[in-house]
Formats: C-alpha cells, sequence, structure tokens
C-alpha cells in the first residue's frame, strides 16, 4: 500500500492541511474573480451611468463640470430636463411612434420565422433545402446594398416614408435570421416527442402550438430581444423610410442635434429614456435569453 493511500486512511493531517490550503485558494480565486466581474461591469456601465447623471443637472451644470460632479455636489440633481422632455412634443411622439414601429416588426418576425422554421425542420415539401440555402444566403446581403432599390420599390407602390415601409423593411430583413435560427432549434427536438403527439391524433397545427412552441420558448424569447433591441435603436433604416411626422426616437434626437446644436439638457435626457426601455426588456427576459443562447450547447 502506498504512503499517500495510508495517509488517506489514517486520516492524516496532511489531508487535512491540503484541503484547507485548497480551499483557501478556491475562496481567494472565487473573490477575486467576482472583484473582476464588479469593476468590469461598472466599467460597462460607466457611460450609461455619466449619461442618466447627466440628464439629471440642468444646462449651466453641464457646460460647468462633468458628470462626476453630482457625487461632491448632489444639490445639483433636478427632474427639469425630463419634465421639460415630455412637454416636447417631438420627443414624445416619436417614443409613440418608436412603439408602433417596433413592436409590429418584432411579432412578425417571431410568428412568421417561428411558422418558417417548423416548416423548415419539420415538414416535407419540394426544394425544401434549396429554399433554406436561399435563406442562409440571404444572411450576408448587408442592409445597406438594399437601400436604393428597396427605396424605388416603396416609392412606386406608394408606401415609401410611411411607417407600414418601416415595418416592412424591418421584417424582411430580420426574418433570414429568424428562420435560420429557430429551424436549427426546432431541429434539436427528438423526432419520437413529435411522432408520439402524431399517433395521439395531433396535427400539424396543434403539433406547432402545443409541442413546439413551449418546448422553443428560450430560442423564441432570445430571437424577439435581438429584433426589438434591433428595431429599437434603428436609425438608418428610419432616417430614410420615415417621414417627420412618424420618426422614431433615434431620428428625432437626430434632428434635435442638428437643430439646437448643444441641446445637452433635451439630449441626455432622451437619450436615456430611450436606451432604459430596451434595457428593462433585456433584463425582463434575462433568463429566457441566456437559455435560448445556451440551447444546444450540452445534450
Amino acid at each position: 500500500m502506498s504512503t499517500s493511500d495510508t495517509a488517506v486512511k489514517s486520516g492524516s493531517p496532511v489531508k487535512a492541511r491540503q484541503s484547507v490550503a485548497a480551499r483557501i485558494a478556491a475562496a481567494a480565486g472565487g473573490g477575486a474573480l467576482r472583484v473582476f466581474l464588479i469593476l468590469a461591469a461598472l466599467f460597462w456601465l460607466m457611460p450609461t451611468i455619466g449619461l442618466l447623471l447627466s440628464s439629471l443637472r440642468d444646462s449651466g451644470d453641464i457646460a460647468a463640470s462633468g458628470w462626476w460632479k453630482v457625487f461632491t455636489a448632489p444639490a445639483e440633481i433636478t427632474t427639469e430636463n425630463y419634465s421639460r422632455l415630455l412637454q416636447n412634443e417631438t420627443i414624445t411622439d416619436s417614443l409613440l411612434s418608436t412603439v408602433v414601429i417596433t413592436v409590429p416588426a418584432t411579432v412578425l418576425v417571431v410568428v412568421i420565422g417561428a411558422l418558417a422554421g417548423y416548416a423548415f425542420a419539420w415538414m416535407e415539401f419540394p426544394g425544401r433545402d434549396w429554399w433554406f440555402m436561399v435563406v442562409v444566403g440571404l444572411l450576408v446581403v448587408p442592409v445597406q446594398v438594399a437601400l436604393v432599390p428597396v427605396s424605388e420599390l416603396f416609392g412606386v407602390i406608394g408606401i415609401f416614408e410611411t411607417t407600414i415601409g418601416v415595418v416592412i423593411f424591418h421584417v424582411a430583413f430580420g426574418l433570414p435570421f429568424a428562420i435560420f435560427l429557430l429551424r436549427n432549434f426546432f431541429a434539436e427536438i427528438p423526432r419520437e416527442l413529435l411522432e408520439a403527439a402524431r399517433l395521439d391524433g395531433a396535427g400539424e397545427i396543434r403539433l406547432f402550438t402545443r409541442v413546439v412552441m413551449p418546448l422553443g420558448a428560450p430560442a423564441i424569447a432570445s430571437l424577439g430581444i435581438f429584433q426589438f433591441l434591433w428595431v429599437w435603436n434603428d436609425m438608418l433604416v428610419a432616417l430614410i423610410f420615415a417621414d417627420s411626422e412618424s420618426a422614431p426616437i433615434t431620428v428625432a434626437l437626430q434632428r434635435q442635434v442638428r437643430q439646437f446644436g448643444n441641446n445637452i439638457d433635451v439630449l441626455a435626457p432622451g437619450a436615456f429614456l430611450s436606451m432604459i426601455i430596451p434595457l428593462a426588456v433585456f433584463f425582463a427576459f434575462q433568463r429566457q435569453f441566456v437559455s435560448g443562447v445556451m440551447a444546444g450547447a450540452v445534450k
């Protein structure tokens, strides 16, 4: 019998000392890792914190010193900027327009993408693989390439500079990624589970709504978050396809800069307000988002 085996069986203090040392090393390593992650999170959030504090100061204080002055002079904090912002019809209307554009563009992409993803994964139809290759090929088409031809097409059919045109553009360019993501996720569902549901008399619609959709909820939530954030934060498409009456918040803030120059007392609260809504959506569905990203990583 080896010396190490004898030490283990006899309860040698060497093992106890090694265990204590290992626990101390593990605790120190875990503590250092937590400190590093906290510092990285604070560094990542610093622009957001600076924007928030700037939005709570008046224009004179902003011009006189940086946002960090709030920590030594908390009396500078005021909500007057937000009061004036909410009385600005241009900003409030643009927030409503952003919701009107983002919600349909997200819902349509999720619904159509889920239906198409299920069809490509589990339904047989002529040319299925070739059509899916076309969808994958559309993933590499940049948005900038389509701006001019789509503008001409929308002008011919009469939806250029309309909210419907902006929604259709976002749906069209969001669908290839949605179909690709959901098709690959749905294809990982065990075939035996679907066949058992078919033996119980479930048709394709019931199979999709009762089996596939609940199992695909994490991927669908991840897709919804991606699409919502992309459409909400978009400025290029809205700048070209939306008219001045239905411009979203990103375009409205850009026009405020062009009209008033250094009006940071309006831009800071407007930018923070436009940013806090997608952040709230992300954190509300954070668990589903993580589940969808990790799905398929481990079988």
